[in-house]
């Protein structure tokens, strides 16, 4: 069973891991489109970007909407990176380790 705990809070990571990768990429990607270094005519790049939206949107909608218009710059990413890497260095371990005691 303490495997097992582990195991799911090793994914949980791992998938959140993920995530940071996916809007940092997302961010870069943006930034090419913007300042017209790739264009989305490009099906790939399309593809990519779209599928990129996709995954973290979700994520950043909410952190947009309570955070206040700052002249086009886009600050939503940097909170929510923070938060996931809160999660990731002090929740998770702290609930994983509850569990395994509780389990034990």
């Amino acid at each position: 069973m303490a495997a097992l705990i582990q195991f799911v809070f090793w994914l949980l990571d791992a998938v959140l891991g993920l995530l940071v990768l996916a809007l940092i990429v997302n961010a870069i990607l943006s930034w090419l489109v913007a300042f017209d270094v790739i264009n989305l005519r490009n099906r790939f790049v399309y593809s990519v970007a779209h599928f990129l939206d996709a995954i973290t949107r979700p994520v950043l909608r909410p952190i947009q909407r309570i955070l206040p218009n700052l002249g086009g710059v886009d600050i939503s990413p940097i909170i929510v990176i923070l938060l996931i890497e809160g999660v990731r260095r002090f929740l998770l371990p702290a609930a994983g380790n509850t569990l395994l005691n509780i389990v034990s």
